[in-house]
């Protein structure tokens, strides 16, 4: 489809991929088709985002708590990660031309060793990239950032390095997984959940939010853009007047 212009661009998009399970569900397929079919709408809505210049956005892809649900549904998961890390690294350097710089945001301590070092590595590629800033949130959770956050002031305060009178706002900000990244504008939910989900608590303070029935899989180009359109007409006071 044909790109869409718009006035005002949000610099940070965050979206919440749900409903892929559903989606699966309601054609009496695995959960794990679901799975599959939303992470070509995450390859297609994360090439059309930094197309049409937006210059961060970041996907939740599997939380914290996600580690609940059946394992043979997690090893799917997990295997489609591969899949896009091997992706990642065969068009190294189309991706560089296009200037997307690939962050994985959350705990990795979890993470299986090869995978992890994938991910590692395809950071350490692209980290001179500028363009677009594509983070994707693996193993993540808002209330556990900003909880390692502080023990890593406390820590500094522990030690010396840092005096509790000069703990501040940016103190905070320099802690967490998207450190140097302006914080949320936009975020979009689809699936019609209305509900934030420990999904980037901190960056999300002044967000607008947007809401759709779409499930994840079936997202579109449109259905970003109608995003966008919204964005464009909400007037963001930040507490003023």
């Amino acid at each position: 489809m044909s790109e869409q212009k718009f006035t005002v661009l949000p610099k940070h998009v965050a979206v919440i991929m749900d409903g892929n399970g559903r989606w699966a569900k309601k054609r009496g397929l695995p959960r794990t088709d679901g799975h599959i079919e939303g992470a070509k709408t995450f390859r297609r809505i994360g090439e059309y985002a930094g197309n049409i210049g937006v210059r961060h956005i970041t996907f939740y892809a599997f939380s914290t708590e996600n580690w609940s649900r059946p394992e043979a549904e997690i090893k799917g998961i997990m295997h489609l990660f591969y899949d896009y890390l091997e992706e990642a690294f065969d068009r190294l350097d189309e991706n560089r031309e296009k200037g997307i710089r690939l962050r994985f945001l959350g705990d990795r301590s979890r993470i299986d060793r090869e995978l992890a070092g994938m991910m590692d590595r395809i950071e350490a590629v692209t980290a001179d990239c500028s363009k677009v800033n594509l983070n994707i949130a693996l193993n993540y959770g808002g209330q556990q950032e900003i909880l390692s956050a502080v023990r890593s002031i406390a820590a500094d305060v522990q030690n010396g390095t840092l005096l509790p009178e000069d703990i501040s706002l940016q103190s905070i900000e320099n802690r967490l997984f998207t450190a140097g990244q302006p914080p949320v504008d936009l975020m979009i939910r689809p699936s019609g959940e209305q509900r934030i989900s420990n999904f980037l608590l901190w960056q999300s303070a002044y967000a607008e939010f947007w809401y759709s029935d779409v499930l994840w899989p079936d997202f579109t180009e449109r259905d970003f853009d109608e995003a966008l359109a919204a964005f464009e007409k909400r007037n963001r006071r930040f507490g003023g007047i």
